[in-house]
């Protein structure tokens, strides 16, 4: 028997998450994992390093939670987004019972969070606009035991985020058979559009967060799950001993501080204008069919052939994210929203293509 007939067959089985850096690329621009292109430099103190830190640092929940406007029970702190996915299935659904939902095309780690567990997992594709398509979720939820449905708005790698009336529909439909995640991982790059006001309305409602994206500090590995405490304390019972590390603790709540804050939205609002500005280029190309709208700090781009150009970036250093193989995004390509240096190069690159 060989080592790997020791593990567990679902794992033999499973294609782990193709995440930007597991894929790989030698570039001098990376363009393919969201992640921001600035940073806040802050101190640390390594004086408590010698002791376990809290599981839940109290001065991030409070630091948060006044943040997004909630309690701190309401809230729980993880490694990352991620780790909140992979508790939400564990937490809620029993293997090889019960299920997940997704809209594909969406984020990869739903599957993967699911897949690893044991957990089925129901595909329902979203309408022609990429809004979730109740009624079909609706009859495969009469078919299947679906305890977790995610929504992630905005959507990646789509960019759409979710219209409120087809929530609350399908927070009506779910009242005491499943929860509803939104996860908000981009909400900041729109942040009028979070549904944070609607936790107080709606018990079975998830939202997950994170630094890695607007606050740019995808390296620190911090998120955050926002729920009824009711929630959050069944999620309690099963996160590890200790989430995350006080380095992390200290950087994270310096990061939600006011005079922090004011920094990161200013650089959202100029990732926009970047990102827009670029779309509003890109679209001009000839080679491009379709530039998708978008509610992120990514674009997505369909075009006459993307792997082609994909593969030419990728020779000229740009790395970027290719989505051919993905439902319904043929020839797409997701570009991250870099420095306007970077998105010009890009676009020096794409005019060279085009030649």
């Amino acid at each position: 028997m060989s080592l790997t007939e020791l593990a567990c067959k679902r794992v033999q089985e499973l294609t782990p998450y193709q995440s930007a850096r597991r894929i790989g690329g030698k570039g001098r621009i990376y363009l393919n994992a969201n992640e921001n292109p600035l940073s806040i430099n802050y101190e640390l103190d390594s004086g408590c390093y010698n002791r376990y830190p809290d599981c839940q640092p109290e001065e991030v929940l409070s630091a948060y939670a006044a943040y997004a406007g909630l309690e701190p029970q309401q809230i729980m702190v993880s490694r990352g987004s991620d780790e909140a996915i992979g508790l939400l299935v564990r937490t809620f659904c029993e293997p090889g019972k019960e299920q997940i939902l997704i809209c594909p095309p969406t984020y990869g780690m739903y599957s993967i969070a699911a897949e690893t567990n044991g957990i089925g997992v129901v595909k329902v594709p979203p309408r022609e606009d990429f809004q979730p398509d109740t009624a079909a979720i609706k009859a495969a939820m009469e078919q299947n035991r679906v305890k977790v449905i995610f929504f992630c708005s905005p959507n990646n790698p789509t960019g759409t985020i979710i219209d409120e009336k087809i929530l609350r529909e399908m927070l009506e439909y779910t009242k005491d058979r499943a929860l509803v995640v939104v996860d908000e991982a981009y909400i900041e790059f729109n942040s009028d559009r979070t549904v944070v006001g609607m936790l107080k309305e709606y018990s079975n409602l998830v939202i997950t967060r994170t630094l890695s994206k607007a606050f740019g500090l995808a390296g620190l590995r911090c998120g955050f799950t926002l729920a009824a405490p009711e929630i959050i304390s069944l999620l309690l019972k099963v996160i590890d001993p200790y989430p995350i590390c006080a380095p992390v603790a200290q950087v994270a709540t310096a990061a939600l501080q006011p005079k922090n804050l004011e920094i990161v939205f200013e650089r959202v609002e100029m990732l926009n204008r970047i990102r827009d500005t670029f779309a509003d280029r890109v679209a001009k190309l000839s080679f491009v069919k379709k530039v998708y709208p978008s509610s992120g700090n990514y674009s997505l781009i369909e075009f006459t052939d993307g792997e082609k150009l994909f593969d030419f970036m990728k020779q000229n250093g740009i790395i970027l994210r290719d989505f051919n193989d993905k439902p319904r995004l043929k020839n797409c390509v997701r570009i991250t929203v870099g420095t306007q240096e970077e998105m010009n190069q890009v676009l020096e690159a794409m005019e060279k293509f085009e030649k």
